[in-house]
Order: C-alpha cells, then structure tokens, then sequence
C-alpha cells in the first residue's frame, strides 16, 4: 500500500521536510489532503485527527499512514521513513545521529516561525509587528549564523558533502529546505550567512540539482512559498 501523507494542502510547512524524502526515494505516497473531495480532501484528515476510537491520535499534522501504524511529528515520521527509505546513513548510530540532525533542524525552523509571530499563532503578524521586527533582528544577527555555522562544522568533518556517512540522508534534504526557505523568508541575511558557510550553500546547491528532487521542484506537487507558511517574506524582517 502507498504511504499516506496528511499535512495541509496549501503551505509546504513541516509536512514539506517529509514530501523531499518520499520524492528522493521515489516512494509510492499519496498527499491526501491535496486530492479533490471525492477522492479524499482535507475531511479524512480532520476526521482521523479527531476519531474518538484512535487510541493514539496525532496532534496535529503532519503524520503518515503506513498500513495500520500513525505516525505523527515530522521527525519521528522521518526517523521511522529513514532506513526503509534508504536516507538515514548505515547501522544504529547513522540513524540516530541523523535523528539528532533533523531535530536540530526542527529547533531551527521554530524559531524561523517565531520572527514573524514571537507573542503566539492565534494574533495576526500585524498584530504583533513591533516584536516580530525585535525578533527577526535577533534571528538574523545571531541565531541563524549559529545554526548554520553549526551545521557548516558537521559538513566540514565528514568531508564537506553530506551531513552524515557518505550517501544522502533525510538529514541533507531538510537541511536543503530549511536553507531554502531562508532565502525566501530573508534573502539578505541568508546570503551573507551563506558566505561563512560554503558546506551548507553547496550541499543545498547539489540537493536541487538531484534528478528527482529538480523534477518535484519543476512540477506543481512542490508548492510555492507564501504568506500563509513557515517561512514568509516580509521585507522589513530582513532589514
């Protein structure tokens, strides 16, 4: 049976890091929420969401169906997609320490997020402009050059390629996403931040140049950054 995907079918968000993994390994998956109401939608993933007889319910989305296993959290989905995908290194220490990286990556994101709602989700970012500037200013000056020059260490002592081992992992393509959602979300700053971490700017350069990561680039199954996602484009955050 396909892998089925359920994450909301009009931003990239966290579902985005677990498409790149399931597009590089050429999986069979479905995005339900992206179908048309007769064959799926976005109803069976509220429904299953909110099915009083599921024991274990995910919180929110993203989670993956496999069979009759739930597996919510983008990391824990891919720590469990990793080795049956081929993209999480080789032995147990390559799966965790990849793990380890993709949390990281996670933390990284969150904090993305928070530059344009730092006082909380359900006030709009005009309602909360004054601290988001605050907090996109601290992002950029200091946050995102320590993410980066961490992970632009990792690459640098494994050879410069890849994160982990000598084949790619998950942990690579979500580095490629959360590199390629700050250049959207802050062009400037990411560019400069890049320049003191030539690893990272290469690894994310090879990944889009990956023959099935370009195709799902190319095609209308990546959808485009916007306003409504993680990572948004606000001139004056970039400032």
């Amino acid at each position: 049976m396909p892998y089925e995907l359920h994450y909301w079918p009009m931003i990239q968000g966290r579902g985005e890091f677990v498409r790149l993994a399931l597009e590089e390994a050429g999986a069979d998956y479905i995005d339900v929420a992206r179908q048309d109401d007769d064959a799926g939608g976005i109803g069976p993933m509220l429904d299953r969401l909110s099915d009083p007889a599921n024991p274990r319910p995910p919180f929110a989305p993203p989670f993956l169906r496999d069979g009759d296993l739930v597996i919510g959290q983008s990391a824990a989905i891919l720590l469990h997609l990793g080795p049956r995908l081929g993209l999480a290194g080789t032995g147990d220490r390559d799966r965790i320490w990849t793990h380890q990286l993709q949390l990281t990556i996670a933390d990284a994101v969150d904090e993305v997020h928070d530059t344009h709602h730092p006082l909380g989700v359900d006030l709009y970012y005009a309602d909360q402009k004054p601290e988001a500037l605050r907090r996109a200013a601290g992002f950029r000056k200091t946050r995102m050059p320590k993410f980066l020059g961490y992970f632009e260490r990792v690459l640098a002592a494994n050879g410069g390629e890849r994160l982990v081992g000598t084949d790619l992992t998950y942990a690579d393509l979500s580095l490629f996403q959360l590199v390629d959602g700050l250049l959207y979300a802050f062009p400037k700053a990411t560019a400069a931040a890049l320049r003191a971490a030539p690893h990272v700017a290469h690894l994310h350069d090879a990944v889009a140049l990956r023959p099935r990561i370009a195709a799902y680039l190319a095609s209308g199954r990546r959808i485009p950054f916007n306003e409504d996602g993680i990572f948004r484009r606000y001139p004056e955050l970039d400032d």
